[in-house]
């Protein structure tokens, strides 16, 4: 085996252990997500870390405590509402509909935080400080929100007179309206009531 070839296996090999700590990773987040969600921050690293299938160093290896765990789970799923806010701006861009983009995302966001919102809930009731990625996520997220609303506006989809404060103070306004009716058969109803309001008032007159 000439020098050459033992450099370009140790930088495959290099490659595959990033791309297996990826993998672990997402298991670890996953696992984690759907943990939380259910039983709240009672459940121990060493648990987590059986039902992702991965050792207990694996975890504690990406998160060195159940905090740290938790808030990139919040982390990851605000990145997850973003990427898919970039990608109604980008059907948009390719000719969709600037109101059906909108209101589609508008209703994302508020059923993935009505159903998530017990995990941000816990992340607060445990006095966790937010890091400055979860706040830089969180921005990102209330920036496609805004390029969303205003590219619906400027399609005549939205009402005018509706700024991103008043955008964001709906959608939580939203979240906590589902939350109320969460036994409502249909769900979703609340978000599409308060999607209603902010579309332009018609002209009835001939």
């Amino acid at each position: 085996m000439t020098a050459g070839s033992a450099a370009r296996r140790r930088r495959g090999g290099g490659r595959r252990l990033r791309a297996d700590a990826r993998r672990n990773r997402a298991r670890v987040l996953e696992a984690a997500r759907e943990v939380f969600a259910a039983e709240g921050l009672a459940v121990p690293l060493d648990e987590i870390a059986r039902r992702a299938g991965v050792g207990a160093g694996t975890v504690y290896r990406h998160f060195p405590t159940k905090e740290a765990l938790f808030e990139a789970v919040v982390t990851d799923r605000i990145k997850a509402l973003t990427k898919a806010g970039h990608e109604a701006l980008a059907r948009i861009d390719a000719g969709a509909d600037p109101g059906e983009a909108f209101f589609g995302q508008l209703a994302v966001v508020v059923a993935d935080a009505g159903s998530k919102m017990d995990l941000a809930d816990a992340l607060v009731g445990a006095g966790v400080d937010l890091q400055q990625a979860t706040l830089d996520a969180a921005g990102d997220l209330r920036a496609t929100l805004g390029e969303l609303l205003t590219r619906a506006q400027s399609a005549d989809a939205v009402r005018t007179d509706i700024d991103v404060a008043d955008l964001h103070a709906l959608v939580a306004g939203a979240v906590a309206a589902e939350r109320a009716r969460a036994t409502d058969t249909r769900p979703g109803r609340l978000t599409q009531i308060i999607s209603d309001g902010l579309r332009p008032a018609r002209s009835t007159t001939g």
